[in-house]
């Protein structure tokens, strides 16, 4: 077993393909193709289902892609340290972004790195919280963008900023950024909401246990574009940071309304994990983060 076995492990359950991971590396794909399968036969067992579509890692595979991700973590780490700090960055960075993140922060972030490290590959997941929680403890993401996340040791977290939640409705609603809506109010419409798998889900409860009240949700989806479109065209309301949806409101296309008595708030967390090191292109998109969405000089805890 090799390093360069293991980052073609990698490439290729990332790309789902042994072709489009070939093309990545510059590797003819009956060589890659002979190293997935030596890995295989050294560690005895099946890593990948192979179908007509692509390439899917087993059960097991996914544990070993696991600890091959953080080795080449701590090899990329190592190379840069030797480099010094000054130094261009390489290697793998994955970054964990909300989709009402994942819409803000994209191009300034991609455009950081290309800009100051191109040889950086960049991987935005989008997700919800739950889900980017689960892949930060499994070291599937590096470094993650969160909603309120659970309390945990295995996590370090920096404060980017608190959100004002905001109903947003149909074109047709009425609803208007000089029309406060009370909450008692909102409670009682039929809402659209995130599974409780997402942070904004969550919070939304927890306000409506504190004021007495039942979240009337009609439909649940864990799609934001989804969430839009359903709402757009009238099939309830929902409840969002403005940011994410400014262009739609501008357009026409949503109309939205603060909210009083009380008003929703969300924290915005930056998210690394505290038992395992760090590599400097996830410091970096770190930074880069921080100053797209909150303060470049947070206060550090540890949750």
């Amino acid at each position: 077993m090799d390093i360069a076995q293991l980052r073609t492990l990698v490439h290729v359950a990332e790309l789902g393909s042994l072709s489009k991971a070939a093309a990545r590396l510059r590797i003819a794909q009956p060589a890659l193709s002979r190293q997935v399968r030596l890995l295989e036969e050294e560690l005895g067992l099946r890593l990948f289902e192979r179908h007509g579509r692509g390439m899917v890692p087993t059960e097991r595979g996914r544990e070993v892609l696991m600890h091959a991700a953080r080795v080449l973590g701590e090899v990329d780490a190592l190379r840069a340290r030797a480099a010094g700090p000054g130094s261009a960055l390489s290697g793998h960075v994955a970054v964990g972004l909300p989709p009402t993140v994942a819409d803000r922060v994209s191009v300034p972030l991609v455009a950081a790195f290309r800009a100051e490290h191109p040889g950086v590959l960049v991987q935005l997941v989008s997700a919800y919280t739950g889900y980017l929680l689960d892949w930060l403890h499994r070291g599937e993401v590096d470094v993650a963008v969160l909603y309120d996340p659970r309390v945990t040791r295995a996590l370090r977290t920096e404060p980017l900023t608190q959100e004002t939640l905001y109903l947003i409705g149909p074109p047709d609603a009425g609803l208007a950024h000089e029309h406060p809506v009370p909450f008692a109010e909102v409670v009682r419409a039929p809402l659209l909401l995130p599974s409780r798998r997402h942070g904004l889900r969550n919070v939304l409860d927890q306000f409506a246990h504190e004021a007495g009240a039942v979240l009337d949700v009609v439909v649940e989806t864990d799609s934001y574009t989804a969430l839009k479109d359903l709402v757009r065209h009238g099939y309830g309301r929902t409840i969002l940071p403005l940011a994410p949806i400014r262009a739609d409101v501008a357009a026409g296309r949503l109309t939205a309304a603060p909210i009083t008595d009380p008003a929703p708030t969300r924290r915005v967390v930056l998210c690394y994990p505290s038992d395992r090191p760090v590599s400097r292109a996830a410091q970096f998109a770190g930074a880069r983060l921080r100053a797209i969405l909150g303060d470049p000089e947070p206060r550090r805890s540890a949750v």
